[in-house]
């Protein structure tokens, strides 16, 4: 190797990194069918200089590099990172889910496991809709008809935390809340085998969470009529929202159509309004096993 060659080190990360840059530039500039002239004229940025940035011959500053990926209509990292696709519709499909709102960008995300998922969901249900919908008398139920566990999120929180949910609610506040409860489903995740496991109304308003609880459990949407969520509260026990009976109605009202969309978004849904609670119980089962939730054998 003569003395030319051995300014010249292969394995420099810096001369690795020029290499890559100079071949993303070319790629992502030819895919878009841009001039150079076009991408100086847009970047500021000389054509003498992109040429020779092309041709892995310059040093750039980040300044001017961003300048060129905004010309090129790519994020910086799109151009400098060692494991990223330079195709056209992956750039834009990247770009589009960057700026789309955090419950869009959970959609996608469940969607994309969704597949992968089904053979981990089988046996595994969820579930879900406002308090008063049946979650835990109808869970406890069909787990037992079904001869698997039954897990219900409050509870797990309540084992966590050695307080009665009243009390953590009262001293973490709702964000704190929510927090544990995350919490609490990455533990349910963990949990082997078939079961039926209940969340709170609430949960579903948590992006990551929600599509993650997606992903993992055949989920199922429990309904009924306002009413009937606020005489079944009645009957828990649980007189405090309904001191104000107008008020307590329009608080449901609002969260049911706050949440329903949310809620729409499970695998399918029950209607427990004005039905016998054997008869929902017969439901919910026939529904489980008609879409295959569960191997019956």
């Amino acid at each position: 190797m003569d003395k030319g060659d051995a300014s010249v080190n292969i394995d420099d990360p810096r001369n690795a990194l020029i290499s890559r840059l100079a071949r993303r530039v070319r790629e992502v500039r030819k895919q878009k069918g841009l001039p150079r002239r076009v991408v100086s004229e847009r970047s500021g940025v000389s054509p003498r200089y992109l040429a020779q940035l092309e041709a892995g011959e310059g040093n750039i500053s980040v300044a001017l590099l961003e300048r060129v990926a905004r010309a090129l209509e790519v994020p910086i990292e799109a151009l400098i990172a060692q494991q990223i696709s330079v195709d056209p519709d992956a750039q834009r499909m990247a770009h589009q889910f960057s700026h789309a709102s955090s419950d869009v960008r959970s959609q996608i995300a469940a969607l994309l496991q969704s597949d992968r998922a089904d053979g981990v969901r089988t046996g595994r249900i969820c579930l879900m809709g406002l308090r008063g919908a049946g979650k835990t008398t109808l869970g406890k139920m069909a787990a037992e008809a079904l001869g698997i566990p039954f897990v219900e999120l409050s509870s797990l929180i309540e084992d966590e935390t050695g307080m009665p949910l009243a009390e953590v609610l009262s001293l973490y506040g709702t964000d704190g809340y929510r927090r544990l409860e995350a919490e609490a489903l990455e533990r349910a995740l963990t949990i082997e085998g078939p079961l039926v496991l209940s969340v709170s109304g609430g949960l579903v308003e948590q992006d990551a969470p929600f599509a993650r609880l997606l992903a993992r459990f055949h989920t199922i949407w429990l309904h009924t009529s306002p009413a009937e969520h606020m005489e079944r509260v009645r009957a828990q026990g649980d007189l405090q929202p309904i001191k104000d009976a107008p008020l307590a109605m329009a608080q449901i009202k609002t969260l049911m159509e706050a949440r329903s969309p949310r809620y729409a978004r499970g695998h399918a849904k029950l209607d427990t309004s004005a039905r016998p609670l054997q008869r929902s119980l017969r439901e919910l089962i026939a529904l489980i096993k008609e879409n295959g939730y569960i191997d019956v054998g």
